[in-house]
């Protein structure tokens, strides 16, 4: 339904994560069948969540962990980790500056070159110790460092933004990454991203995707939302954007998963994405907050360190348990924090979902006091949902 702004301009509205709740169906089953394997490329997983590409959130021993449990990560090539050949010293001096003090101190530290040998180091190391091996880079990024990545042996390449489309414009000194092309010369599956609607989807899909990442802003430490005004609710974005995969199969009989990236906290959240239509979840916050995590209680956004235009901060999460605990469980919070692959399971078990397909047709409402209705006591306290 359109909405008239004003003479000469309409508007359609979009619904966030946290307008919406999930209706149980006729059946409920044991949440020990419910099934939430799924596949990204030539991967199968057991649980459908990837850590974000960064800096706070993966690096090596983040990156096997993950997958030792089930999940994945995503290493950003163009931070840290592939800046210093010791990133320890590095991190340290990102968790401890103030808070006044901190975009002088990104805009520094990341004007340290990236080094093609650490690209190459970084993911041998992975691949070395049983992890699937995920790098993420930019589009100029990606042609830059491209052949170095296959040649390392990396398993998934993300080709990532603020927003990616296949129809860039450029000055005519600067020769932007043909995506079409890029998928089709590089040996390993390419996962491209981040997009909101439906025609980019569709656009990124016949280029060669073979996963498009959903989601512009939403992200805990992202500010292009403020920035730059742009960016379309999680809700809204996942379903039109999934509209477009299942388009894309009936008319070529190829199934490409759609993953919602950015602003998801609890297992609720990513429940509620996948009822809306993704295939899995991008995360960054949640992960950071775990012992393992490269941060040091802290997460900031990959558009964070802009020597022209930073759209991104640092905030502090804390440290709440172990990757384990976060992931898997058991939980030793209240507040959804904790196990989501066990809230994922526990929630399809509730709406009857025996698998992802099904989860993603569960009926939904428009329910902007799903998170507030009978938690006075909650809020009040600061305990559970209320913190």
């Amino acid at each position: 339904m359109e909405i008239q702004l004003g003479r000469g301009k309409t508007a359609r509205r979009a619904y966030g994560i946290d307008e919406i709740a999930l209706v149980p169906g006729n059946r409920t089953l044991d949440p020990s069948l419910a099934d939430t394997k799924w596949r990204i490329g030539n991967i199968e997983r057991e649980i459908p969540i990837i850590a974000s590409a960064m800096d706070g959130v993966v690096d090596v021993r983040m990156a096997v962990r993950l997958s030792q449990l089930g999940a994945l990560g995503v290493l950003n090539l163009e931070g840290i980790h592939t800046r210093y050949a010791d990133p320890d010293p590095i991190l340290d001096r990102i968790a401890s500056v103030g808070k006044d003090e901190f975009v002088a101190l990104m805009q520094e530290l990341y004007a340290e070159p990236i080094k093609p040998e650490l690209i190459e180091q970084r993911i041998q190391e992975i691949k070395q110790q049983g992890g699937i091996a995920a790098v993420s880079a930019t589009p100029a990024g990606a042609s830059k460092y491209g052949e170095a990545v296959a040649k390392a042996g990396a398993d998934l390449f993300f080709v990532q933004a603020t927003v990616v489309s296949t129809a860039h414009l450029s000055p005519e000194s600067l020769v932007p990454l043909d995506l079409a092309e890029f998928c089709r010369s590089m040996p390993i599956p390419v996962v491209l991203g981040n997009c909101v609607t439906y025609e980019v989807t569709l656009n990124l899909l016949k280029a060669g995707a073979a996963g498009v990442l959903v989601g512009i802003g939403p992200g805990a430490a992202c500010t292009s939302r403020g920035v730059l005004g742009v960016g379309v609710p999680q809700a809204t974005a996942i379903a039109d954007c999934a509209a477009a995969r299942d388009d894309y199969y009936k008319e070529t009989g190829n199934y490409i998963p759609i993953i919602a990236d950015g602003g998801l906290i609890t297992g609720g959240d990513i429940c509620k994405c996948i009822a809306c239509g993704a295939d899995g979840v991008m995360i960054g916050s949640p992960f950071a907050r775990a012992a393992e995590a490269p941060g040091r209680g802290y997460h900031w956004g990959m558009a964070t360190p802009s020597p022209v235009l930073p759209r991104g901060t640092r905030i502090r999460v804390a440290t709440t348990g172990s990757l384990e605990q976060i992931l898997v469980g058991p939980a030793g919070l209240d507040d959804g924090t904790h196990n989501l692959l066990g809230a994922l399971k526990t929630s399809m078990g509730t709406l009857g979902a025996k698998n992802i397909k099904e989860m993603q047709q569960v009926e939904v409402v428009i329910a902007p006091s799903l998170l507030t209705e009978g938690k006075v006591y909650q809020k009040a306290q600061q305990l559970g949902m209320g913190k």
